[in-house]
């Protein structure tokens, strides 16, 4: 890694007084040397590139394909319009902080990092919930599907969880703003998170930790609950079913859906495990929040390629029309 320019001295500070520093430290991943970084960026720079056309290819197919119209594709189609942006958000920084060994950056910079992270976190996590919702109506209100799942209802949907993830997550820069940083200045992840940032503050934290809290419960905790639930009546609207090939080829239809709650939601649970059982950050805590943020916008696309027949289908029309 580059040799970091000095930051602002650390200080005392005064009654009223809000230190800020000009700039943050990225360590990137604790323990390896700039060689390991440097080579780790090529693996990562294939990973930004899996993920940028794999999830531009399904929305793409979507939106030209006018028979995939329907709630599950639309939905489909935000969730990965989410993952392109929240790859795009962390991994070209990475890559860059990899190959050049440059740690700095801009306090507002890793701000707005911070709460475009959080947002699109949870615009994913609403998004997966609407899904969920989406294949509870189809397998176990089949009839009803079409008149509950309207264009415009999706429309709404795909609309209140753009709101959410703004607005629960918008004061988080703010609160941030109002601590006092005169302390070591060195992020422990290769981006910026919210609980590394207020971990740098020396003044009282309280309501970053309250309101973080409240958050992450309120958004990831109540989603995962809901999502649960509307498995539990799926897996016994297929049990109810005489026939076992129906009952099979219904529950085919949630395997990919549930392939993208499983990439999402276990290293976010192991992550928020490991942040509050364990002490100080440590090479556990960065391997996890990198597969947590990383993983999903590379794995969803494949898993949505491999298993849905309209995408792959259309996917190998493209490559066989190149080829020939």
């Amino acid at each position: 890694m580059q040799k970091p320019r000095l930051l602002i001295p650390a200080m005392t500070v005064p009654n009223g007084t809000l230190v800020h520093p000009a700039y943050f430290l990225l360590v990137g991943i604790p323990g390896l040397g700039p060689n390991t970084h440097f080579w780790l960026a090529f693996p990562l720079c294939c990973m930004y590139a899996l993920a940028t056309l794999g999830n531009l290819a399904v929305v793409l197919i979507i939106r030209v394909e006018r028979h995939l119209h329907e709630p599950m594709y639309l939905f489909l189609a935000m969730l990965s319009t989410t993952d392109l942006v929240l790859s795009s958000v962390t991994m070209p920084r990475m890559v860059s902080l990899f190959l050049t060994g440059v740690q700095e950056i801009e306090f507002n910079a890793c701000l707005a990092q911070m709460f475009l992270i959080h947002a699109l976190s949870a615009m994913e996590s609403a998004v997966l919930l609407a899904m969920a919702f989406d294949r509870f109506v189809a397998i176990c209100h089949p009839l009803r599907h079409a008149s509950v799942l309207t264009g415009p209802t999706v429309a709404k949907i795909g609309l209140a969880a753009l709101t959410r993830g703004f607005v629960l997550f918008l004061p988080l820069p703010f609160i941030l703003k109002r601590l006092s940083y005169c302390r070591k200045h060195t992020v422990t992840h290769s981006f910026c998170l919210h609980q590394d940032i207020m971990k740098l503050s020396c003044t009282d934290t309280t309501v970053n930790v309250v309101y973080g809290l409240f958050i992450i419960l309120s958004v990831m905790g109540v989603d995962s609950l809901f999502i649960g639930f509307s498995y539990i009546l799926i897996l016994r609207a297929v049990l109810e079913l005489s026939s076992q090939g129906a009952a099979l080829k219904a529950f085919n239809t949630c395997i990919s859906h549930l392939c993208a709650v499983l990439v999402f939601y276990v290293p976010l649970i192991g992550l928020s495990v490991v942040h509050r059982l364990s002490g100080p950050t440590s090479l556990l805590h960065v391997i996890m929040a990198n597969i947590y943020l990383l993983l999903p916008p590379v794995v969803n696309p494949i898993v949505y390629g491999a298993k849905t027949k309209e995408i792959r289908s259309r996917v190998f029309h493209i490559f066989s029309q190149k080829g020939s």
